[in-house]
């Protein structure tokens, strides 16, 4: 159960720090995009292993949406 706990932290930690050396840097791969980039942030946060729950929270978006844009059909690389 510990292992679980710090597992899940330090996924949260990397996309942390993932975007703030995108802004660092001024990586502009989403801006420009508006709402239509939601999957792109989608695809980008669940690549760290974070759950649906957790995107939709720091996302500001509908669990239900996150859930469709992960799925395997509407999932793009």
């Amino acid at each position: 159960m510990e292992k679980e706990k710090l597992e899940t932290i330090s996924k949260k930690l990397s996309v942390l720090i993932s975007l703030s050396l995108r802004s660092l840097l001024g990586n502009k791969d989403f801006i420009g995009k508006s709402r239509r980039g939601t999957g792109e942030f989608v695809n980008y946060l669940a690549d760290f292993g974070l759950n649906a729950k957790d995107i939709a929270e720091i996302l500001d978006a509908p669990v239900q949406s996150v859930r469709t844009l992960l799925t395997p059909k509407r999932r793009k690389k």
